[in-house]
């Protein structure tokens, strides 16, 4: 059903917009947090308290992933690909780390991972939409050059 007020096209790359700002602020915060408040070192130690395998390497490509993939999704900048590499990211925390946990955030536990994983996912499949930058660049925001790459 469409609305008479906008046309359903637009309603769609405002939908967009507010889940690729949502899920950008998310990203980023958590990358900033990881970078600059919990630091590389205090996130490497934390990442091999948890068991993530190789530690020592992955916590700051994960850092910098949702640092800057988060800003990446907020401007609407190259987000097919970089929306792939976070729910990839939110999967990996998933199942490494959140899932023996259950699924309440209290405890520990993988709704916001899998929200974040969902968000993501939705994006990578959608891509950015009309408000941003993929489409000043790429043209329409459904541009299959794009899509292909991601």
């Amino acid at each position: 059903m469409t609305s008479t007020i906008q046309p359903a096209g637009t309603q769609s790359n405002i939908a967009r917009a507010v889940l690729r700002l949502v899920v950008g602020v998310i990203f980023f915060a958590h990358g900033w947090q990881k970078i600059f408040d919990y630091t590389i070192p205090g996130t490497q130690a934390s990442f091999a308290q948890m068991g993530v395998p190789a530690a020592q390497m992955v916590a700051p490509v994960i850092g910098f992933l949702e640092l800057l993939g988060g800003a990446a999704i907020i401007v609407g900048v190259l987000v097919r690909p970089v929306a792939i590499l976070l729910a990839l990211d939110m999967l990996g925390a998933l199942f490494l780390v959140h899932a023996p946990a259950g699924i309440f955030a209290d405890k520990g536990g993988y709704e916001l991972v899998l929200v974040l994983a969902a968000g993501s996912a939705a994006l990578a499949i959608v891509g950015a939409g009309r408000f941003s930058i993929d489409a000043l660049v790429f043209g329409r925001s459904d541009n299959r050059t794009l899509a292909a790459l991601a």
